[in-house]
């Protein structure tokens, strides 16, 4: 279930007001002068470009922050989307009613959240339509922005794809620096078992005989890194051919023109940390379209 992380987001947005009004409850010194505190007006939420939509809980979170802060009247939030859901260029996301001032206040901090999560969501969608029908899934990485890391994973399931670990604690993952420190792929692998049983354990692996020794020390979950298409199909053949059922994972500098020749592979998951550290927002605005004293 694709369950939006509420918690992290209402303090994602009180970080993220405390930044643009200098602290709680602040201050947006231009609203303050230019409009009247009963000032009401009607805005609308339009999509500038097409895409898949992301972070939509987050509009009633921040207009409801702000009017606390403001100690205004609220500002009612009719939502004409849901997440995951595809928008083309004019489309209108959500209406807003109320405090202008409370609207204002609240407006780049609404869009950016939703620009930067639609953005990761309209990317990760590119490349789900690429692999459909492959039976390969693409898989995020920890490669997110500080402090956003579970709204931006949750922007990865509302396009399409699959969240790989959560962080350093609830997957073990040996890599390269860990194989050196350790001494070998199999001491790294016994290390990492005996201190937590209960952890799965992934093994990143450049080659198919590193992908083999990885698979009969123990591991279940293969990351084939840097390989060519020719390589990564050696190795899954390889390692299929072992008979044991071990997930393998292409990764490292993949892109959307080779991600189905990577697929067709036999791989289970296409890894790319460009969902959420290259993705470009999607262009979101916020216009009003009357006032009321």
């Amino acid at each position: 279930m694709n369950a939006f992380p509420e918690a992290r987001a209402q303090s994602v947005v009180e970080g993220a007001l405390d930044e643009d009004l200098g602290g709680f409850p602040g201050l947006d010194v231009t609203s303050a002068a230019t409009i009247p505190a009963n000032q009401r007006s009607t805005a609308h939420i339009v999509a500038r470009a097409d895409g898949v939509l992301a972070g939509i809980p987050l509009i009633s979170l921040v207009f409801r922050a702000v009017t606390e802060r403001l100690g205004s009247s609220e500002v009612d939030v009719e939502l004409l989307c849901q997440d995951g859901d595809p928008v083309l260029k004019g489309d209108v996301i959500a209406i807003l009613r109320g405090s202008t001032r409370a609207t204002l206040v609240g407006e780049r901090t609404m869009l950016n959240l939703i620009s930067r999560l639609s953005g990761i969501a309209t990317l990760t969608r590119r490349w789900a339509d690429a692999l459909e029908g492959t039976g390969a899934m693409v898989l995020d990485t920890r490669k997110t922005t500080p402090g956003l890391r579970a709204l931006e994973k949750y922007a990865v399931r509302c396009g399409g794809g699959t969240n790989k670990r959560m962080g350093l604690y609830d997957v073990a993952m040996i890599k390269d620096n860990h194989k050196l420190a350790a001494g070998s792929v199999s001491a790294a692998f016994a290390a990492v078992h005996v201190a937590y049983p209960a952890v799965d354990i992934q093994v990143e692996v450049t080659t198919t005989a590193e992908a083999l020794e990885a698979v009969a020390a123990g591991a279940r979950f293969l990351l084939c890194d840097n390989m060519s298409v020719t390589t990564m199909r050696t190795t899954v053949e390889a390692v299929r051919a072992a008979g044991e059922q071990v997930d393998i994972e292409a990764t490292g500098g993949l892109t959307l023109d080779v991600a189905r020749a990577y697929a067709q592979t036999g791989v289970d998951y296409l890894s790319v940390g460009g969902l959420t550290h290259s993705s470009p927002v999607l262009d979101v605005a916020l216009d009003l379209v009357d006032n009321k004293s």
